[in-house]
C-alpha cells in the first residue's frame, strides 16, 4: 500500500538500510548530509516522498538511480546532484519519445541507496518503488536482479557532481534489444566502463547513475525482492526507539517480525585493527574483531563479502548472504564499512570500548540461484578476495562453519 515519507522519518530509514546494506551501500555520514538538506525550496518543491508497491507503478516508466563510487569519497555531498542530472537525461530521452518517467527505484538496499532513490524522486516530484535490486548492497550491477531479468540497459547515463555527462549505449548484438543472456553479459561490460570513468580526476571516485528503464509490465521480473524500503523504515523505528538493546534481540526481530534467516556468526567482541584503501571507485579492506581465544576478519569492498574466524577452516559467512555490524548499548548500533573510522582514521569513537557482533543474513533466493547471473557475480568476486571454494549458504544452519 502506498504511503508517504517525510524528513523526520529518513534518519529511521537510513540507519534500517544501513544494517540491511551488508556494510555497505553507502555511508550513514554521506546519507545524512543529504538528509539533513531535504527542506521545502528551490530544490525540493515539497517535503514528502511518495513511495508505492511494484503492483501500483502502474502510471509510467521507472528508472534505477544511484551513486556509483567509493562511499568514503561521497562523504559531503549534501544535494544528489549527480543523480538529478543523470535523472534529467532520462527523462528527456522518455519524453523524446512520447513516454512519461513516474517513479525512481532504488538500486540496492543501503543508507545511500534509499535516500538517494527518495530524494530524487522528491525532487522530480515522482513516487519510490517499495523494491529494490538486491535487499542487501552490492558492488557491481550484474548483482542486481535487474541485470538478471535482463532489462534493456541503453541508455546508461552516468554524471559527475559537477555536471560531467557521460552517456553509454552499448547496444547487445542480435536486434535492437539483444537477447536476454546478452543483455545481463552486457551489465558486466558496462560495470568495467564505468569504475575507470568514476576513478578520473573530475569525477573523483563517484558519480550519479541512471540506467535500466522498466516499464510496468516489467517490473515484476526487474523487482522480485519487495517491501525492502518499508522494511528497513521498521527496522530503523526500532532502533531509534531503543528496542534492541542487543545482538540476540536484533536477531530475534528480523526471524520474527521480517521473516529472515538470520543469526550472529561472530562476537559480540571488540575492533582491533581495520585497513582500508579507496581505488577504482570501491573502498576496500578489512576489519579484525577480537573475542577471547578467536578473531573475525571481514573482508569488504564497499560492502562485506567474506568473514572468516581465525578458529576455523572455512568462511563463517559469505556473499550473497549479508554481513551486518551490531553494536550492543546506548548509543548508534548500525554502521557501514565507511562509518567504523573517522576520516582522520581513527575508530569512530562510537564504537570505543562497546560489544560488537557480525550478524548473517541469508539472502533472498534470487541471489542464490545456482548458475545464475547473481549467484556467479558474487563468487568471481569473493574469488579474487582469496576464497576458491564453494557457496556455503548461511540458510543451512552449519553450513558456514
Amino acid at each position: 500500500m502506498a504511503f508517504e515519507l517525510k524528513q523526520s522519518d529518513l534518519e529511521a530509514l537510513l540507519q534500517g538500510g544501513c544494517f540491511f546494506g551488508s556494510g555497505g551501500g553507502g555511508t550513514l555520514t554521506s546519507a545524512r548530509h543529504l538528509a539533513q538538506n531535504f527542506v521545502p525550496g528551490p530544490y525540493y518543491p515539497e517535503q514528502r516522498i511518495r513511495v508505492v508497491t511494484v503492483e501500483e507503478a502502474t502510471e509510467g516508466e521507472a528508472v534505477m538511480v544511484a551513486y556509483l563510487g567509493a562511499p568514503v569519497a561521497i562523504n559531503q555531498v549534501t544535494y544528489p546532484e549527480g543523480p538529478v542530472r543523470a535523472v534529467e537525461q532520462i527523462k528527456a530521452h522518455l519524453e523524446k519519445n512520447g513516454r512519461k518517467l513516474a517513479y525512481i527505484v532504488p538500486p540496492e538496499s543501503g543508507a545511500l541507496g534509499f535516500t538517494v532513490a527518495c530524494l530524487v524522486a522528491a525532487h522530480f516530484g515522482l513516487a519510490v518503488i517499495d523494491a529494490d535490486g538486491a535487499g542487501r548492497a552490492v558492488p557491481s550491477l550484474p548483482m542486481l536482479t535487474f541485470a538478471a531479468a535482463g532489462i534493456n540497459p541503453r541508455p546508461t547515463m552516468l554524471v559527475s557532481q559537477d555536471g560531467l555527462q557521460v552517456e553509454l549505449d552499448v547496444t547487445p548484438r542480435g536486434n535492437e534489444n539483444g537477447s536476454t543472456g546478452h543483455q545481463q553479459d552486457v551489465a558486466a561490460i558496462i560495470e568495467q566502463m564505468l569504475r575507470p570513468i568514476v576513478s578520473v580526476q573530475e569525477f573523483k571516485q563517484f558519480g550519479g547513475l541512471a540506467m535500466w528503464i522498466m516499464g510496468p509490465s516489467e517490473l515484476a521480473q526487474a523487482l522480485p525482492i519487495r517491501g525492502t524500503l518499508s522494511r528497513a523504515l521498521q527496522l530503523g523505528r526500532l532502533l531509534r526507539q531503543g528496542e534492541l538493546d542487543n545482538a540476540s534481540a536484533l536477531v530475534r526481530c528480523l526471524q520474527e517480525k521480517f521473516g529472515l534467516a538470520a543469526r550472529v556468526v561472530f562476537g559480540p567482541g571488540r575492533i582491533v585493527s581495520i585497513k582500508e584503501e579507496t581505488a577504482g571507485g570501491f573502498d576496500v579492506g578489512k576489519v579484525s574483531i577480537d573475542t577471547d581465544g578467536a578473531q573475525c576478519t571481514v573482508v569488504y569492498q564497499n560492502e562485506s563479502l567474506l568473514a572468516w574466524d581465525s578458529s576455523k577452516g572455512l568462511p563463517i559467512g559469505m556473499a550473497p548472504d549479508s554481513l551486518a555490524y551490531f553494536a550492543d548499548g546506548a548509543g548508534q548500533q548500525v554502521f557501514t564499512n565507511g562509518d567504523l573510522l573517522q576520516a582522520d582514521g581513527t575508530l569512530n569513537p562510537q564504537l570505543e570500548g562497546r560489544p560488537l557482533s557480525v550478524i548473517g543474513i541469508a539472502a533472498a533466493a534470487p541471489l542464490r540461484e545456482p548458475g545464475g547471473l547473481i549467484l556467479d557475480s558474487f563468487m568471481a568476486q569473493v574469488a579474487q578476495l582469496g576464497y576458491l571454494g564453494p557457496y556455503l549458504p548461511l540458510a543451512e544452519e552449519g553450513s558456514a562453519q
